[in-house]
């Protein structure tokens, strides 16, 4: 991974927390609830409804596009994430989307197939292709934990300099990323 080292900056960092790495999920469909879930929402929060939906639900699509609305709704998931979570869930069941169907595919075209699913964006597809995928060159500057943990590690920055910064991370933007994370959750 010598282009993180290379920055001097991120070398502090990695040498802080030593390895990480990204692992695919075992069920991407699964791993893309998570992110829906996540959308907007603080980490505590997202994880506190995340872990009282799946203590209720069987989290695949049949089972969700089944379940009861009202139920979501008492374990803090939105009105307009239910609709997401079950337009995901449709998409995943009439279209037979697993693993290996985007295995072959270019980030690009993973982003446009998800990004298809109303309620699934970019920031969300970007989180899809890291932690469903385990595609280790993915940079989301959408994440605002991220641009809040670049403008601590690297001072005040608009967006595209972000993405000029990340550009000497290549083929590792996804590992970046999760020093940046690690980093601003700490700070």
């Amino acid at each position: 991974m010598q282009p993180l080292r290379s920055d001097p900056v991120l070398a502090e960092v990695i040498d802080a927390y030593g390895p990480l790495s990204l692992e695919p999920a075992e069920d991407p469909f699964r791993r893309l609830v998570v992110s829906i879930l996540n959308q907007q929402l603080s980490t505590a929060s997202a994880n506190a409804i995340r872990e009282r939906v799946f203590d209720r639900f069987e989290i695949a699509p049949e089972p969700l596009l089944g379940a009861d609305a009202t139920e979501l709704e008492e374990r803090g998931v939105s009105r307009q994430k239910i609709e997401y979570i079950r337009n995901a869930a449709r998409a995943f069941a009439e279209n037979d989307l697993t693993r290996d169907s985007f295995e072959g595919m270019a980030n690009r075209a993973v982003i446009e197939e998800l990004t298809e699913i109303r309620g699934v964006g970019v920031w969300t597809a970007k989180m899809f292709l890291m932690f469903s995928l385990g595609r280790e060159d993915v940079f989301p500057v959408k994440d605002l934990g991220i641009r809040n943990g670049m403008i601590e590690l690297y001072g005040e920055r608009s967006r595209e300099e972000m993405v000029e910064v990340a550009e000497q991370w290549r083929p590792y933007r996804s590992i970046a990323a999760l020093y940046i994370w690690r980093y601003y959750e700490d700070s």
